[in-house]
């Protein structure tokens, strides 16, 4: 037995040994008298992320010459005002102008999709907030109110094209709600029109992105029709060049004197 012990212990030196000459080699490398380090982990992951942000796009919180619109239900009005007033001042802070925000008040949060999407439809906006407070009782009121609501604002964000930040607090009680409009959990109105304002930048760089590789592919075609336009021309013009020297040559066969003599 401690024979081969002996020679396992053996062949694990040699193993360990070979493999920390592998890791050596594979860390450096001499060419030249010049040693070339390989990239370490680090360095590849700030490379990776520089490449990330320069193909990424996100939109700007700038809202100047940017309009909006906000739906607030009147229902449970104590909350609601309160997610009113921080998302007009976060408009505001990011640089909207006081004309170029609307407000719009609706019973409650069952009419938000539909007022929601008669400002989109009107295309004067960049885009919608919608605002308002759900909380369940004791009956399936909530879960019915909850889904419609959900689903009308997503389906008018979809179908108009104009971004909608969701603001609708759906909560179990009172307390969770003031909790979420400015108590512990932050105010969701001041996200929601922060949420726009990105939404609304990034809307626009994506559109001006397609107008670009629109323009590209026009200029694109119309060279390729003046080329084709060119080459018809100067096809015509060969075909007409052929058909004038066949008439001048057919004129002067015509006009040569014939070899013999008139008789008198």
């Amino acid at each position: 037995m401690p024979s081969v012990v002996r020679f396992s212990n053996a062949l694990i030196t040699r193993k360990t040994e070979a493999h920390r000459k592998s890791v050596f080699i594979c860390q450096q490398v001499n060419l030249e008298d010049k040693t070339i380090s390989l990239p370490s982990h680090r360095d590849t992951a700030k490379t990776t992320e520089e490449k990330l942000r320069r193909k990424t796009r996100a939109g700007k919180l700038d809202a100047t010459g940017l309009r909006f619109g906000i739906i607030v239900s009147r229902f449970n009005e104590f909350i609601t005002d309160r997610l009113l007033r921080s998302a007009y001042d976060g408009l505001l802070r990011s640089g909207a102008r006081d004309k170029d925000i609307e407000i719009v008040r609706v019973p409650g949060s069952f009419e938000i999709p539909s007022a929601a999407r008669s400002l989109a439809e009107t295309n004067k906006y960049d885009a919608i907030i919608c605002l308002g407070c759900l909380l369940r009782g004791d009956t399936a009121h909530y879960d019915v109110i909850v889904n419609e609501v959900t689903r009308g604002i997503g389906q008018s964000a979809q179908e108009t094209g104009v971004p909608h930040a969701f603001g609708v607090l759906t909560c179990e009680n009172l307390e969770q709600a003031i909790d979420r409009a400015g108590l512990k959990m932050g105010n969701k109105g001041f996200e929601a029109a922060l949420a726009a304002v990105e939404m609304a930048n990034l809307k626009k760089a994506i559109g001006t992105q397609q107008s670009a590789l629109r323009d590209n592919k026009s200029v694109v075609g119309r060279r390729s029709s003046v080329g084709k336009d060119k080459s018809a021309v100067g096809s015509r013009s060969l075909v007409l060049g052929k058909k004038l020297d066949n008439g001048k040559s057919q004129r002067q066969t015509r006009s040569r004197p014939s070899g013999k003599k008139p008789k008198r």
